[in-house]
């Protein structure tokens, strides 16, 4: 996955340009645009991804990249993308959402506006984290031409034989990262990896349904607990993402979010341990149930003030809800959170 995000800015973004991103990304993403890429001259801008507004504020004439998450990680918020592809291209702004957590069966990114969309095939493609991999895909309808601002891929290229990458019209996006970005950075998919991830397909939408099933019944289960503080999940009616959800996610949004226990950190990680059948495992959307807490893991790397930018506080709890039945899942819960 990181390979394919690095791969799709490299395709379009260098020295002086710049990205406008929801600040409410997944921790990597957020590191590698705020700390790896501005040495290589590409600086990010990070906005509140609740108001459309908020993007086009940042678009200046550098801006190459508008990016976003279609589930947010971890707190499962939701953006308009309709909203937010409809103002970059007012600009003549790329747009590349990241789709890892919804997958094609329950949001087409393409759909809203995306250009450009981008997986960690590693998550429910694969299915049982056996496998780690990118996919990016690409519309085919932007207009570099008409934009005028994508001179790599309107003028010749003599990495490529004088190849004018925007005159292959709907294939250029990809044309141009196989030929140039892969070749020079390497990041290939072996064979094997590839078989694997393709095997995982085959049961996408399987899975994703029942793990969609699951993580609303867990989630209406935890927000009535009396030791749990707050739970965030746009399927629930109290969600200030739920109207969106119901507008643009009607198979479901998935089974990553985060909730919070009245005792606080502490008790966060006394949970953890006590749980039975759920996995410590920094991953999400294994056919097995995961749990963490990104503060002091999966967002470790980023400091008080970016934390509380992206939404993330030390008791916060990301739970991935798996495929186990359903009985399974809610007893472990229970047992654990009883011990507290």
């Amino acid at each position: 996955g990181g390979a394919a995000i690095t791969a799709a800015i490299l395709n379009v973004a260098g020295a002086g340009d710049e990205i406008v991103a929801a600040s409410t990304i997944y921790g990597g993403t957020y590191d590698l645009f705020a700390q790896t890429l501005p040495p290589l001259g590409i600086n990010t801008h990070f906005v509140d991804p609740s108001d459309p507004a908020n993007f086009e504020k940042e678009i200046n004439d550098h801006t190459k990249v508008v990016y976003a998450e279609t589930i947010g990680n971890p707190n499962a918020n939701l953006i308009d993308i309709d909203a937010v592809a409809a103002v970059a291209h007012k600009h003549g702004v790329l747009v590349i959402i990241d789709n890892t957590f919804a997958t094609p069966y329950l949001y087409r990114p393409f759909e809203h506006g995306a250009d450009v969309v981008v997986h960690s095939a590693t998550k429910f493609f694969g299915g049982h984290g056996t496998t780690m991999g990118g996919v990016v895909v690409e519309s085919g309808k932007f207009d570099y031409e008409k934009s005028g601002r994508y001179p790599t891929f309107t003028n010749p290229d003599p990495s490529y034989k004088d190849v004018t990458w925007a005159k292959l019209g709907a294939g250029a996006f990809t044309t141009k990262i196989r030929a140039t970005v892969l070749r020079d950075t390497g990041a290939s998919l072996s064979p094997f990896n590839a078989f694997l991830l393709l095997q995982g397909l085959e049961s996408l939408s399987l899975r994703v349904e029942r793990h969609v099933y699951n993580a609303q019944r867990v989630a209406e289960y935890l927000s009535k607990h009396p030791k749990v503080a707050w739970v965030r999940y746009p399927g629930l009616a109290d969600s200030p993402d739920h109207a969106l959800a119901e507008r643009d996610f009607p198979k479901g949004v998935g089974s990553i979010f985060t909730f919070g226990l009245k005792g606080g950190e502490e008790a966060g990680k006394q949970l953890i341990d006590n749980l039975k059948l759920f996995s410590l495992l920094a991953n999400v959307a294994d056919a097995k149930s995961l749990i963490i807490q990104p503060a002091s893991t999966t967002h470790a790397q980023l400091n008080d003030e970016e934390l509380a930018s992206v939404g993330i506080t030390p008791d916060l709890i990301r739970i991935s809800v798996g495929v186990e039945n359903i009985d399974d899942l809610l007893a472990d819960l229970d047992q654990a959170l009883a011990k507290l």
